[in-house]
């Protein structure tokens, strides 16, 4: 496989290709992996686009298309292209890959492309876009290998042969009872080496770990991670088993929570793409900032009441803006660690006090150390002890404080029903740079004048 800086380069070839004989951009797309095209069809407008599908084989140009990122918007791609061609490249994608493209589209757009395709496919797709894209259901895909407990041996051998040629890749075999409720599994190596004559209700493990259709994205892929699956079953509220996601969906599921995480902390919503235009990013970023600058005038508030102590000690404004950054430094470090811990369902109530105790343990060290630092500065360019002992206290308290408040903020906002990433780097802005004034210009009132 090749790197994205190889693949940029195939993309000028491909550039220079297209004022040439098409037999040669054909041929040249011929060397290129599914995914390298993918990458490439990203970048492209969308008459090349079109071009580049139409040269493809319908199995690449399925597989292309699946591969392409969701905010390069491959359902409009798919939208534009010839009616017959949109139907081939949908019948040759998986059925869960089917239903991501095609719930993006327009409801007649929808409709018209399910009409057109073999109707055993759009009663599956038709199937799977009922469930919400962010659940179990919704990842999953219908293309599974069942067999029932009553089967022997060489039937199921059989069956698991007939079942697997409509399927691309399978990863379990799942053994179901009459009413179609999963049992169990039975591993191909088990079944293999088993005697002639035994039957499947003596082989299969009852041991089972499935979800159901509502369960949310980032809980399916906790527990693949956690079990080291590379499939988990998906059943409904009366056991039926429905379908099964693999290893490859909960990657894609694992991305967009990180990305949506990290935007989250930025105080940049989630529902803004990456790629998108700066209407968009505008729009969901001005809320936050405007709820930033209120908190920053509650800071600014603190500084207005100590301004007789800044006219006459200036040299205090100078290790103002060093208490507050420190302070938010470490409280970022703190938070960024304990919404980890919640993301993954690693800080239980028992660990909350003890996650919080840490936090405190290390922000009285960082501020000893730093707080030694920095009183060490202010003696050196004053040569008064005792404003060193000043922006010391400060930087220690806000170093503890922003230890102690990164820990709990996210716990508060999580225990209160709110994503702690959503509003707790804003909190700890306000805390930390508040706090931080609030120490250095209240002690050196108290110390200095």
């Amino acid at each position: 496989m090749k790197q994205k800086d190889d693949i940029l380069l195939d993309l000028e070839k491909i550039e220079v290709l297209f004022d040439g004989p098409e037999e040669n951009l054909k041929a040249f797309l011929e060397e290129l992996h599914p995914t390298e095209i993918a990458f490439i069809l990203e970048l492209l407008k969308e008459k090349k686009r079109h071009r580049i599908i139409q040269l493809l084989p319908i199995d690449i140009a399925s597989e292309a298309i699946s591969e392409m990122d969701p905010e390069s918007h491959p359902e409009k791609l798919l939208e534009s292209l010839h009616s017959d061609l949109v139907t081939n490249i949908v019948e040759e994608l998986s059925y869960d890959d089917a239903t991501d493209i095609v719930s993006q589209l327009s409801e007649s757009k929808r409709d018209e492309i399910l009409d057109r395709i073999d109707e055993e496919d759009a009663a599956e797709i038709r199937k799977l876009l009922v469930y919400p894209e962010d659940t179990a259901g919704g990842l999953m895909t219908t293309e599974i290998v069942k067999i029932h407990c009553s089967l022997t041996k060489k039937e199921a051998l059989e069956e698991v042969a007939l079942q697997s040629e409509e399927i691309e890749a399978f990863y379990a075999i799942y053994v179901v009872d009459d009413a179609d409720r999963l049992v169990g599994t039975v591993s191909l190596k088990n079944l293999i080496k088993a005697k002639a004559h035994i039957r499947i209700d003596a082989l299969y493990d009852e041991e089972l770990i499935y979800v159901e259709t509502d369960t949310d994205q980032e809980e399916v892929a906790q527990m693949l991670s956690q079990y080291n699956l590379p499939g988990i079953p998906v059943v409904d509220k009366n056991s039926v088993l429905l379908g099964v996601v693999t290893f490859d969906d909960v990657i894609d599921v694992l991305e967009e929570e990180t990305t949506e995480d990290i935007l989250k902390i930025a105080n940049v919503s989630d529902e803004e793409e990456l790629s998108g235009n700066w209407k968009a990013a505008l729009r969901s970023r001005m809320p936050w900032l405007v709820v930033n600058m209120a908190t920053a005038f509650l800071a600014s508030s603190v500084v207005f009441m100590f301004q007789d102590t800044i006219a006459k000690i200036t040299l205090l404004a100078t290790f103002m803006p060093i208490i507050a950054g420190m302070g938010g430094n470490a409280g970022t470090q703190a938070l960024a660690v304990t919404i980890r811990r919640i993301s993954l369902n690693t800080l239980p109530d028992s660990k909350i006090f003890q996650t919080i105790s840490k936090e405190l343990i290390v922000g009285v060290f960082n501020g000893l150390f730093f707080g030694m630092m920095v009183a060490i500065v202010a003696m050196f360019n004053n040569h008064s002890a005792m404003l060193g002992v000043v922006v010391f206290l400060a930087m220690l308290g806000n170093l503890i404080l922003a230890g102690i408040i990164g820990a709990s903020v996210p716990i508060i906002l999580e225990k209160l029903g709110f994503d702690p990433a959503v509003a707790s780097s804003i909190l700890l802005t306000a805390f930390t740079d508040t706090i931080g004034f609030l120490l250095i210009l209240g002690l050196g009132t108290y110390f200095l004048l």
